[in-house]
């Protein structure tokens, strides 16, 4: 999705070059557990301990299915398989555990999947894959690998309450270094549209309008942001204009 064009001059764009250059916080203690993922975390902390060795996870993008998949990879040693890779690890075998990203989404090779797949549940060797869509609605050629992915014990991540995404909003003003007053959040909460890729969109939208302007962010930049959301999105901006006067 394309962000809207912000003023640029020198400095504006040493800034934004610079505030690019932000990486989330991926490790266990940064990953904010709530009711709507606590069934998926508690699984990822709980390996070794898997009674059946191979987990799904499903859930939107930016829900935390990739930052789980990154804890699973620092307490398992796990490894990320390729997209071209799964045929040849499941000739390879072995127990060495594997990560599978976005396998509904990237156009894994079935056959490989399928025969990956087997392996593990042959020689319980550890998997963890994630996706955005639920099974039935992955675009499988075959039943068989249907009925393989099926064995799977899957868990879902979601947001579910305010507290989930205000808490969700805060990291991810954290991980770009910048402070926000609760009453913001508050705010933004209230008004936007419920869900973790829109909160992404807006705290990255927040930070370029902050730094374009040189000022902290404020609630008139919330408001801001939630307009040129609902425009990218087709609706009206309707803030009203003490929104964006209160804090200037």
């Amino acid at each position: 999705m394309t962000l809207p064009v912000l003023p640029e001059d020198a400095n504006t764009t040493r800034q934004l070059a610079l505030e690019l250059e932000h990486v989330p916080a991926q490790g266990e203690a940064d990953f904010l557990v709530g009711d709507g993922n606590a069934l998926a975390h508690g699984r990822i902390m709980a390996f070794p301990q898997w009674s059946e060795p191979v987990t799904l996870l499903v859930g939107p993008a930016k829900s935390g299915k990739s930052h789980l998949a990154r804890i699973f990879a620092d307490r398992s040693g796990a490894r990320f398989a390729g997209v071209d890779e799964l045929e040849a690890l499941a000739t390879q075998g072995g127990r060495d555990p594997l990560i599978v990203e976005n396998v509904d989404q990237l156009g894994y090779d079935e056959v490989g999947l399928f025969h990956l797949l087997n392996q593990s549940l042959r020689e319980q060797r550890p998997i963890l894959m994630t996706a955005r869509d639920e099974i039935a609605n992955w675009s499988l050629s075959t039943d068989d690998v249907r009925s393989r992915v099926r064995r799977a014990t899957a868990f879902t991540l979601e947001l579910t309450d305010d507290i989930q995404l205000s808490q969700m909003l805060v990291k991810l003003f954290r991980d770009r270094q910048v402070t926000v007053d609760p009453k913001i959040i508050f705010y933004l909460v209230a008004r936007m549209e419920r869900s973790s890729e829109e909160a992404v969109l807006l705290a990255d939208l927040m930070d370029r309008l902050a730094l374009a302007k040189g000022s902290a962010v404020t609630r008139a930049i919330a408001a801001e942001a939630l307009d040129r959301r609902r425009i990218q999105r087709g609706a009206s901006g309707d803030e009203q204009d003490w929104d964006r006067q209160a804090d200037e």
